[in-house]
């Protein structure tokens, strides 16, 4: 890595889910650095089949979140633990918060950081039906604010590549063979039995949006979660962790030049 994304020792890195900076350990870090960079993990709160918990887009969000924060001076913030989960619907225990809503939140938190003195927020997205958090970026760039989606599409692909992740992304759409691996090996306390015999495919998802999951599956699953591995799960991580430092350059150096 270059200076600006070398391995740092980070003062508070979240323990399981929420960060445990205090004030000073804040004010500390923030000296240390030109430009502040704070990270905000989005997840969800929806079904992932019958082995992995309702909170699995959390967990991944944070866990992504956990590996940048070890290896960058970023500001990690609490998960948002529920979003747009409206395909889900059909499967009880979802919950769903409107798109306005989710967009007004993350909105919200990014100009109390900047009345703090944090310019730069990175949103890291666990919930691939979070649209609209690309629009939050796009908005707020535009306003030259600084803001950034991770990962992107690109960054998925790498990290599968790099982990030996069998299943392409379009197959592994949701509880499969990625966020099995990253559960095994970040929580595998959440994991239960059952993932190895749920494998289900349904490639085809034009309407998608029109009649929700449940007109694809009936277990809740498309994907092969029988190859998930906590192996795959650290090497999906370690990967993201170095996918990121592109994103840390850039929104650093254009704060910099500010």
């Amino acid at each position: 890595m270059s200076g600006s994304g070398a391995r740092v020792a980070a003062y508070g890195v979240a323990n399981g889910v929420m960060p445990t900076d205090t004030t000073e350990d804040v004010r500390m870090r923030g000296a240390g650095v030109s430009a502040q960079v704070a990270v905000l993990p989005v997840g969800s709160f929806e079904q992932h089949g019958a082995y992995l918990p309702l909170a699995t887009d959390t967990l991944v969000a944070c866990a992504v979140a956990r590996e940048i924060a070890a290896a960058y001076p970023v500001h990690l913030l609490p998960p948002l633990t529920v979003s747009c989960s409206h395909e889900h619907a059909a499967w009880p225990g979802t919950v769903s918060i409107s798109a306005v809503t989710l967009h007004a939140v993350v909105s919200d938190i990014a100009a109390s950081l900047r009345r703090s003195g944090v310019d730069a927020l990175v949103v890291v997205n666990g919930h691939g039906g979070n649209y609209v958090l690309g629009n939050v970026v796009q908005e707020a760039s535009a306003r030259g604010e600084r803001m950034a989606l991770f990962p992107a599409a690109e960054d998925w692909e790498a990290a599968r590549v790099r982990a030996g992740v069998v299943t392409s992304l379009l197959t592994d759409m949701h509880a499969g063979e990625i966020e099995t691996s990253i559960l095994l090996h970040a929580h595998p306390e959440f994991v239960r039995p059952g993932n190895e015999s749920a494998d289900f495919v349904a490639d085809d998802r034009r309407h998608l949006l029109t009649v929700g999951m449940s007109a694809y599956t009936e277990s809740g699953v498309i994907g092969r979660p029988s190859l998930g591995s906590a192996e795959k799960g650290k090497g999906l991580l370690a990967s993201l962790a170095e996918s990121f430092e592109p994103y840390f350059a850039l929104l650093t150096s254009v704060a910099e030049a500010k």
